[in-house]
């Protein structure tokens, strides 16, 4: 006997898989026809270089959500790693810079979930507002620390190769900061399936109760995607000042906002337990694209606030009615 095919499932597969990936091809054949300068060389490699810092602010997010939680902390931590980290290069050097923004996101990523685990936040909003109030210390610690004034790499006297390289520079059609995505993109993919860890981190998100009776670690879950989320973060900041040569105590101002909603729009479920870093990169070239589409468009940036806003409520939404 032929097995009935349900078309009420079909159909929440195609919605939740191809929604979209057809709301970029969609996307980019409207503006194309509407502004040639779209598909120009130049416009692409502008995209690839956007991408970058909200792609790595959003990877990291992405386990983060998964695991049940959520960090807007990454505005703050963005803002404190950029200002630090480019004050660092004449005494420490390029190398010795790089790593101490590295190592300083990562403790910022750290201490989030040292202070969640501390207060026995084990729900999303609870983790919402800690991180919310860590991220305006981080904010604080940028402003104090930077005097408020946004630190130039064009007045730095030691050398900034390093930096100009992944700001600007290219190999072959790819942007260097692209390659640095693509890499990390496939490390975190294999961690994510490959790896007993990454899959302790969809059973937390999934049940913290459940996966702590059956001796999910649950708390070096919760440690460890604060910790990539906040080492993620301090890659995205290093792009973003790379490319812009500069880094203001503000920077990172909105970034928390776009992260959240690159990864919801790609598909990761704001209750947890489901997602993948593959689906954050659509949700974030849907972003990136939307913002580019209307900058060529000229529309002003107040209206493309509302726009975003506008998104995330019917991502939120659209999510929510999923879990019905």
């Amino acid at each position: 006997m032929r097995e009935r095919i349900n078309f009420k499932n079909v159909i929440q597969t195609v919605f939740r898989d191809y929604l979209v990936l057809a709301a970029i091809v969609l996307l980019v054949i409207i503006t194309s026809i509407v502004e040639p300068k779209f598909l120009t060389t130049g416009n692409l490699t502008n995209i690839m270089r956007q991408f970058g810092p909200l792609i790595m602010v959003a990877l990291g997010m992405t386990f983060v959500i998964i695991c049940g939680f959520i960090d807007l902390s990454v505005s703050g931590i963005l803002s404190l790693v950029a200002v630090v980290t480019i004050s660092l290069i004449e005494p420490l050097g390029q190398v010795g810079a790089l790593i101490v923004g590295m190592l300083l996101g990562t403790f910022c990523g750290y201490l989030n979930s040292v202070l969640i685990l501390a207060s026995g936040a084990m729900k999303q909003a609870e983790a919402l507002f800690i991180t919310y109030g860590m991220s305006t210390i981080y904010g604080a610690l940028a402003l104090i620390y930077s005097g408020g004034r946004t630190k130039q790499m064009s007045i730095v006297k030691a050398d900034t190769s390093i930096f100009s390289a992944i700001g600007t520079g290219t190999v072959g059609i790819l942007s260097v900061s692209f390659i640095m995505f693509l890499v990390c993109l496939l490390l975190l993919y294999i961690f994510q399936s490959k790896t007993y860890m990454g899959r302790t981190i969809y059973l937390t998100g999934g049940n913290k109760t459940a996966a702590e009776l059956a001796g999910i670690p649950i708390k070096r879950s919760i440690a460890l995607v604060y910790t990539i989320s906040g080492l993620m973060t301090a890659l995205g900041a290093i792009v973003l000042f790379s490319r812009v040569t500069a880094a203001s105590p503000v920077i990172g101002k909105g970034y928390e906002t776009n992260a959240i909603l690159a990864v919801v729009v790609g598909g990761t479920t704001l209750i947890g337990g489901n997602g993948s870093v593959l689906r954050t990169v659509l949700g974030t070239t849907l972003v990136i694209l939307m913002s580019n589409c209307l900058n060529l468009l000229g529309v002003s940036v107040y209206m493309q606030y509302m726009l975003k806003g506008a998104i995330l409520v019917l991502a939120i939404w659209l999510d929510s009615r999923k879990q019905l």
